[in-house]
């Protein structure tokens, strides 16, 4: 099942909340980063960590809007198991999700304009906004940042896991599905007000199965650590800051940082980004609190963020139905799956291989890792 829930939201004859036409503002400074994680617990199933005023604002609304009716489901505990092998990939259970999720768009060019006819996010309703994200005006942006005053927080209301939410720039702004330095820069953020070590934010280009053409990121929490936010990396030359992941569920590139320099970070990401454009090549991104390139030190903690570039196969056209279509949660190695005989039965290899097809062939991965290399070190 694909990461992607772009564009779930519920139908106007649902249920909802009344209209609130001035969500609340999340206003926060970088004094609140919390650069230095929490390591995960021995036994991760359920976890119970200190909820930071990020969390809270955001676990105690999305509760809300579920108690209101404002999803198309009720999301509740979901059947969860670690794969055997040496992957340790998660794989969930979320049969509602397959049944009620909205049909994805047919996405026809990894640089397709934006379409107001088709499903987008002035659509959703004023009560499936949780809050605006602004950063404190005692923090103005960084010399040569551009400015984007705040980001819409926004319940998804086919949920993969708990608290998975859409980060939205405004909505009328009818941008398309590209990555853009502004709105992965209050992703970081986001990670980094988080206290807890599950909570990942993430992005599917077009081609890469975004279901809908409009710019925005996910969010959400998922109470299990991941192979890719530990596994060492490789420095990849000349280009200080940028590395690539071998032995993981699907090879990427990894870009790291100790909560320093997020302006430059998000530029780099979304530069190499549009280099893969450039080439005909679709992309997934993934943030999410991980160990240092070199791997983790003592007590396992999580001392920075790790975001994590996958270059992959562009899947356009209409949606192949599949038992697990690879959008950024499969490439991570967290497995939604929507039916039952796949959940019991999925092995390491068999995932493994449905993964593994969806990505570029070596000679031109390696053909790229140069191409990026030389690109981040002009």
């Amino acid at each position: 099942m694909a990461a992607e829930a772009d564009g779930d939201q519920a139908p106007p004859e649902q249920p909802g909340s009344p209209d609130a036409p001035h969500p609340e503002d999340f206003v926060y400074s970088e004094d609140e980063f919390i650069p230095h994680g929490a390591g995960w617990r021995s036994e991760p199933d359920p976890p119970s960590y200190p909820l930071s005023r990020f969390d809270r604002a955001l676990q105690e609304g999305w509760k809300h809007r579920m108690e209101l009716g404002l999803f198309r489901y009720h999301l509740g505990e979901l059947q969860t198991r670690v794969l055997p092998g040496p992957m340790q990939l998660v794989a969930q259970l979320n049969i509602q999700r397959g049944v009620e999720k909205r049909k994805s768009q047919v996405i026809h060019s990894i640089r397709q304009p934006f379409n107001p006819q088709e499903f987008n996010f002035t659509q959703i309703r004023p009560g499936e906004v949780l809050f605006r994200m602004c950063r404190s005006p005692a923090h103005p942006p960084a010399a040569g940042r551009p400015q984007l005053d705040y980001v819409l927080v926004v319940i998804n209301v086919s949920p993969l896991e708990l608290g998975h939410m859409l980060l939205l720039p405004e909505p009328t702004l009818r941008l398309p599905q590209v990555l853009t330095p502004e709105l992965l820069r209050f992703g970081l953020d986001a990670v980094l007000l988080s206290a807890h070590p599950g909570f990942r934010v993430g992005f599917n280009s077009l081609g890469a199965f975004a279901s809908v053409n409009h710019l925005h990121l996910h969010g959400f929490y998922l109470n299990w650590p991941l192979l890719v936010e530990s596994a060492p990396a490789e420095p990849l030359s000349p280009a200080p800051g940028l590395f690539f992941l071998r032995g993981v569920p699907a090879p990427g590139f990894l870009f790291y940082s100790q909560g320093e320099g997020l302006d430059a970070l998000a530029r780099d990401v979304c530069r190499a980004a549009d280099r893969l454009l450039d080439r005909g090549v679709a992309y997934n991104v993934l943030v999410t609190r991980g160990a240092p390139p070199q791997g983790p030190g003592p007590g396992g903690a999580c001392p920075g963020l790790r975001v994590l570039l996958w270059a992959r196969r562009a899947a356009l056209g209409a949606e192949a139905q599949a038992a697990m279509a690879v959008a950024l949660c499969e490439l991570a190695g967290h497995l939604p799956l929507a039916a039952a005989p796949a959940f019991r039965g999925l092995t390491e290899a068999e995932a493994l291989r449905a993964i593994r097809q969806h990505l570029l062939p070596e000679p031109q991965l390696e053909q790229l890792r140069g191409d990026l290399a030389r690109l981040l070190a002009g």
